[in-house]
C-alpha cells in the first residue's frame, strides 16, 4: 500500500491496517519520531496573534471550565465581543492542573490542513486535529470513547495512557464512559508516550491519559467514520440531487404528481446503488466537508497586478 503520509506514524502502513486498524491499540515508534505538523512554539504564535478565540480553545480541570475563566473581552467598532484567548489566564490555569485542548487545529494551521489531507487521501476518511497540553500528574479528559480513530503524536514532555476495551456492539454513545454505562471496561493497554511517539487508539475504545513529567503537548489525529445518520443523510442527497419540484404543490393533484416524480426519482436513483457505493458515497462526504486547500494567491500578487488609476480597466 502507497500511504506515505501514514508510513510517518505507523512505519508500514499495510501492516498496520491489517493488524491493528479497529482491531487493537499499538504504539509505534518509528525513525526520526512520529511527525508532529503543530508544536508548542506553533501555540505560542496562534495565540500572540489576539485572534484566537473560544471555541478553538478549551480548558479543561476534570470537566470543562468557563471560557470566561481563560478568555476576554474586547472593543470593536463599539462592538464588544467576548472569547478572545488570554494567553496570561491560560498559563495561569496550566499552573494550576487544568489542561489546554485546542480545537481544530486543521482549520487554521496551513501546514496541519496541508498534512491531513493527503492523509484524508491515502485512508478514504474525513480527518481532524487536536492539540493538548497537559501538566505533569494531572489528567486532561475523563474516561470516555470517541467517534474516531485516533492517532497520537507525543510532541513535548511526556504522558501515560490507559487504553480499555471496545465496545462490544453498534449501540455505543461516544463521550464520557460513565457508571450509568454498566461495568468499567477492562484495561488492555498502558503505556508512556515520550516526544516522537506514536499512539494508535481504535474507535469506540475508552481511553484516558496522565501527564507524566514535563509539561505535556501531544498532537491526535482524529479520522472520522461514518454512521448511520450519515448513511441516511446520504441517501437523503442521493434522492433531492437533480430533482426539481415545487416546494408547495397546490392541490391534490399536483401533490399526487409531485410524489409520482419523487418516487420514481427515488427508484431511479437508489435501483443501481450497492451498499459498498453507499458508504464510499458518505466517507466522501466527510472529506468534502474538511477545510479546503488554502488560495495560494496574496494580496502583495494582487498589489502588483492593480492597474494603477481606476481608468485603465480592470486587473488581468
Amino acid at each position: 500500500m502507497n500511504a506515505p503520509t501514514l508510513a510517518q506514524w505507523v512505519g508500514n502502513p499495510a501492516h498496520f491496517l491489517t493488524t491493528y486498524w479497529n482491531k487493537r491499540p499499538g504504539v509505534f515508534r518509528p525513525d526520526g519520531g512520529g511527525y508532529s505538523s503543530f508544536t508548542l512554539t506553533d501555540l505560542d504564535a496562534a495565540l500572540s496573534t489576539g485572534f484566537f478565540r473560544e471555541p478553538y480553545v478549551e480548558m479543561w480541570d476534570g470537566d470543562k471550565l468557563p471560557a470566561r475563566r481563560f478568555t476576554s473581552t474586547r472593543t470593536v467598532a463599539r462592538s464588544t465581543p467576548a472569547g478572545f484567548a488570554d494567553a496570561r489566564s491560560i498559563r495561569e490555569l496550566l499552573d494550576k492542573g487544568a489542561t489546554l485542548l485546542v480545537r481544530c487545529v486543521d482549520q487554521w494551521h496551513t501546514p496541519t490542513r496541508t498534512l491531513l489531507a493527503s492523509l484524508a487521501a491515502e485512508l478514504g476518511r474525513q480527518v481532524e486535529a487536536f492539540f493538548f497540553v497537559t501538566p505533569a500528574g494531572r489528567q486532561g479528559l475523563p474516561l470516555h470513547r470517541d467517534d474516531a480513530d485516533v492517532l497520537v503524536v507525543q510532541v513535548a514532555g511526556s504522558k501515560t495512557w490507559h487504553i480499555h476495551e471496545g465496545p462490544e456492539d453498534g449501540s455505543w454513545h461516544a463521550g464520557r464512559v460513565t457508571d450509568q454505562d454498566g461495568p468499567r471496561p477492562a484495561e488492555i493497554l498502558e503505556t508512556t508516550l515520550r516526544p516522537g511517539d506514536v499512539l494508535y487508539v481504535p474507535r469506540g475504545f475508552a481511553h484516558l491519559a496522565t501527564g507524566d513529567q514535563g509539561l505535556s503537548a501531544h498532537l491526535s489525529l482524529t479520522i472520522r467514520e461514518v454512521g448511520t445518520a450519515e448513511l441516511a443523510d446520504t441517501v437523503r442527497s442521493l434522492i433531492s440531487d437533480e430533482l426539481q419540484l415545487a416546494a408547495r404543490p397546490l392541490g391534490e393533484e399536483a401533490l399526487l404528481s409531485a410524489a409520482t416524480r419523487l418516487l420514481a426519482h427515488t427508484v431511479e436513483r437508489l435501483s443501481a446503488l450497492t451498499p459498498a457505493d453507499l458508504l464510499d458515497r458518505a466517507r466522501a462526504r466527510g472529506r468534502a466537508a474538511m477545510p479546503p486547500t488554502p488560495d495560494t494567491s496574496s494580496f502583495t500578487e494582487l498589489a502588483a497586478r492593480w492597474p494603477a488609476s481606476p481608468d485603465t480597466g480592470s486587473p488581468s
